[in-house]
């Protein structure tokens, strides 16, 4: 049967996008926009998290070696002619690129023109990540282009700091790994893991295509049945982590070359399992307290930024999941210490002597604003779309989704997650 589309729309915010059932299994997702530019995102919903799973008819669950996905992210451009990925993107003009995070993985691509250029971008898109090739002199070299990578982080103190938090924030779910693994964990990386791994999140039912611009779904179409084959679906379950509430050490330091110390202070949020909406709707909710408390608008911000305690790389925001959680305040501090005092009397002030309703309208409106400035960028709207869509969301949903946040929601959400014994100070001090 030929592939079809149909229109969804959001007449409120005048937005809409075109929903494409290929018949190859993979949802194609095309998003109207008269801009310059055009935006396509590529992306499988496998992250470094995903490194213990199971399939349909598998016994027993099969565990990977960390940082196994992104190992794949850079291993997808090759392919078995020699040819260069990259180079064919140059010669349709596009800018091309790729990240693996801990969730997802995605291939991108921008490019100005719409018409022939963008068609033969997008068919060298779907063909090079659908056409997988890898052999073990390949993954030998790759090894050791991905140590370097390791080694090049180890040296970067905003990287270390931040996942020696998750490090000892968790005592067992997988987002207390690194992302590129260790040089120990890809050392154990073959090309059959590789292949069996591609062969269970890149199958086309858990993948996703956004494009933003001025590109129509018919063009779309055209390109994907040419380069797309149909697959079979596939069951994938994913391992289902026991963590404990409380943090594995609530102090954690190391000594880097910096010139003041750097901090990531995180309350781990232990409520977990929501999916969807009701997912969105939480995000939001502490997206908005967060900003309340700690915004540059906010009383604390400005407190302590006059006495000197904090400079202007303060910030704070927070990262919701179904399965993990937590609010991260980071920046630098002469006594980094004392910032997390700060930080908890704040949160304990805000239980006991309540929020402040005028601070909540201003942020819940800011937030509703940057719902809809989010459509006025096509990386962005790709982007949002895929990240909404793989926790079960549409972004057309997300204006109305922060309309009906009231203030008790607010009110309620600071008293979930406020556990004095969910915090951990990690610090990263000059040599």
């Amino acid at each position: 049967m030929p592939s079809v589309y149909k229109t969804i729309e959001n007449k409120k915010i005048e937005e809409k996008y075109y929903y494409i059932n290929h018949e190859s299994g993979l949802d194609i997702y095309v998003v109207p926009k008269n801009h310059t530019s055009s935006y396509a995102l590529f992306a499988t919903k496998y992250g470094s998290i995903d490194n213990t799973f199971k399939l349909a008819g598998d016994k027993d669950f099969t565990k990977v070696p960390d940082g196994i996905s992104h190992f794949l992210e850079h291993k997808l451009f090759d392919n078995e002619d020699g040819a260069d990925a990259f180079k064919k993107y140059a010669e349709t003009g596009a800018n091309a690129n790729a990240y693996a995070s801990f969730d997802k993985t995605c291939y991108l691509f921008s490019i100005s023109d719409n018409g022939e250029n963008f068609d033969k971008a997008l068919g060298i898109l779907l063909d090079f990540v659908t056409h997988p090739y890898f052999t073990e002199e390949s993954v030998k070299k790759e090894q050791g282009i991905i140590a370097q990578e390791i080694r090049m982080y180890e040296d970067n103190p905003g990287w270390q700091v931040y996942f020696q938090m998750l490090a000892n924030m968790y005592k067992n779910h997988s987002i207390r790994l690194d992302i590129c693994g260790t040089d120990e964990s890809i050392s154990e990386i073959t090309a059959e893991i590789l292949y069996k791994c591609y062969a269970a999140f890149y199958n086309l039912s858990n993948m996703a295509l956004c494009i933003s611009g001025n590109i129509t779904p018919e063009q779309v179409i055209e390109t994907a049945d040419k380069i797309l084959k149909k697959s079979e679906p596939v069951i994938i379950e994913r391992f289902k982590y026991n963590e404990p509430e409380g943090v594995v050490k609530s102090v954690t330091e190391k000594k880097l070359k910096v010139s003041r110390p750097l901090f990531n202070i995180g309350l781990k949020d232990c409520e977990t399992g929501l999916y969807g909406r009701d997912l969105v709707k939480k995000s939001r909710e502490t997206g908005i307290l967060t900003e309340m408390l700690f915004g540059r608008g906010s009383d604390f911000y400005t407190r302590l930024y006059n006495s000197g305690k904090i400079n202007n790389n303060f910030g704070a925001g927070n990262i919701t999941e179904p399965e993990y959680g937590y609010i991260d305040h980071s920046g630098e501090a002469d006594n980094p210490t004392e910032i997390l005092e700060e930080i908890i009397k704040e949160y304990e002030d805000k239980i006991t002597n309540g929020l402040n309703r005028d601070d909540f309208e201003l942020c819940k409106r800011q937030y509703y604003a940057w719902s809809i400035t989010a459509f006025d960028n096509t990386s962005s709207i790709a982007n949002a779309f895929i990240g909404n869509l793989f926790l079960g969301a549409d972004i057309l949903d997300i204006p109305e989704i922060i309309a009906e946040i009231s203030f008790e929601d607010v009110e309620n959400r600071l008293k979930k997650i406020f556990r004095r014994e969910n915090f951990i100070l990690s610090v990263v001090n000059p040599i």
